[in-house]
């Protein structure tokens, strides 16, 4: 016998479950969630501070049918799962009282077996995804092998093109869509993502007259930072059309056309060599852990004998795992393809590719503090996210985001930046015997 929530369930028993019953057994234990189910069964205590609610049968098709992250976001994101208690643009204390619900939860066979005859004929209905959603890896293969350009463009088309001015309102006026910097505990988050750029170019060492490259760019701030703090020329590429556009429009409108550039364009296009540094910061997430070797040695063969790579990327917190690792609803709705692993297996593959690396650092808990801030904007701009991307979509990034900042919290995954040089022939990596960039 266990004792799960305020209901004890007997796993040898032969009866059928309630809705609320069945549900509970795939949820997992809870104390501050009460499941109500359209059939009028609940499960949980009278008090709980948040309520979730099943409101049609779909939601049970759709949890039943894949009892894990992507049941669960199919049902949410659908409107067949509401949440009394949180913010849909920041449902992150849901996922602090049920982890469960974003990870699979694998009752016994008996009572998985006593659950699946309670959904009768439920579970083996499969309802359409919603149309966030994308095609499974399989169906995808249709647009070309994973990583290839075609299906690459694709993957990057559906999370980055979203909206520019959804994005506007997420992230802010620096329009970085990547892990910021705090300095101090009471840096803003404008304050800590000017701070990052400003760190990355510090540990590239930028002067003025040099020449950077900034490989998935985003909005170009980056560039833009480069180019008006350090005095450098800088060239950067993304996959978004919406992101080269957005930023060839801000580099004019800064007066820094002629020293700046973004371009549409995939970073494996780039035709100039000779730049003095490469920023990669965000891409390598998308690239596939087996296509290191050659993204590594591509961005090698751009930089002058002496240049230098920052390599700024989300990481497992282990290397045992090849990088193909899927969560469901991550995989579905936010990142299709994407890969990680650990930053043991990223430090190996830039020194077999002929880097020497002369620093690491680990930001997880600073992406935590980022994705809380994002998370307040959507809360903060919700109405107009909502009429911008519909509801469903603006669901999606809201649980994503509170999901990945509960991740880096209990370092389920991390951020790390990784700094090498194109040591020259001679040894010299023309690089300070102690790093001069400051924290």
């Amino acid at each position: 016998m266990s004792v799960i929530g305020t209901l004890r369930i007997d796993p040898g028993h032969s009866n059928p479950m309630s809705v609320g019953e069945a549900v509970a057994m795939l949820v997992g234990p809870q104390d501050q969630l009460r499941i109500e189910a359209y059939d009028g069964s609940s499960y949980g205590p009278d008090d709980a501070p948040m309520r979730l609610r099943l409101r049609t049968p779909r939601a049970v098709a759709y949890v039943a049918g894949a009892p894990s992250s992507l049941g669960f976001a199919r049902a949410y994101v659908a409107g067949d799962i509401d949440v009394e208690g949180v913010h849909p643009g920041d449902p992150y204390p849901l996922l602090c009282a049920a982890e469960t619900l974003m990870e699979p939860h694998r009752p016994s066979p008996s009572q998985a077996v006593r659950a699946l005859r309670s959904f009768g004929r439920l579970a083996l209905t499969l309802p359409e995804p919603p149309p966030q959603e994308v095609p499974s890896p399989l169906r995808r293969a249709v647009n070309g092998l994973r990583h290839s350009r075609t299906r690459d463009a694709d993957a990057i088309h559906h999370h980055y093109d979203v909206s520019n001015r959804f994005y506007e309102m997420v992230l802010g006026p620096s329009m970085a869509y990547t892990c910021a910097c705090y300095p101090s505990d009471d840096s803003t988050l404008e304050q800590a993502q000017e701070h990052k750029f400003d760190l990355v170019a510090r540990k590239l060492g930028l002067r003025p007259g040099m020449r950077l490259l900034d490989v998935g760019c985003g909005w170009g701030g980056m560039v833009r930072h480069a180019v008006r703090e350090y005095g450098v020329t800088a060239l950067g590429v993304t996959l978004s059309r919406d992101q080269a556009s957005w930023a060839q429009q801000a580099i004019e409108r800064d007066g820094l056309a002629g020293r700046a550039q973004v371009r549409h364009l995939d970073y494996r296009e780039v035709r100039e060599v000779g730049f003095d540094a490469v920023s990669s910061i965000g891409l390598t997430e998308h690239i596939g852990v087996g296509n290191y070797p050659s993204y590594f040695q591509f961005l090698l063969s751009r930089l002058r004998p002496g240049g230098r790579l920052l390599n700024h990327s989300i990481t497992r917190p282990d290397n045992k795992h090849p990088g193909l690792k899927r969560r469901g609803f991550i995989d579905r709705y936010v990142f299709p393809d994407g890969e990680l692993t650990g930053s043991g297996t990223i430090i190996a593959a830039m020194q077999d590719a002929g880097f020497e690396v002369q620093h690491e650092e680990n930001l997880r808990r600073h992406y935590a503090r980022t994705l809380a801030a994002w998370c307040d904007n959507l809360v903060e701009n919700w109405d107009e996210c909502v009429a911008e991307v519909g509801l469903g979509t603006a669901k999606v990034w809201g649980l994503y985001m509170a999901g990945s900042r509960l991740g880096f919290e209990r370092r389920q995954i991390e951020l790390h930046q990784v700094l090498g040089t194109r040591t020259d022939e001679g040894g010299d990596p023309h690089f300070p015997m102690r790093p001069d960039f400051g924290v």
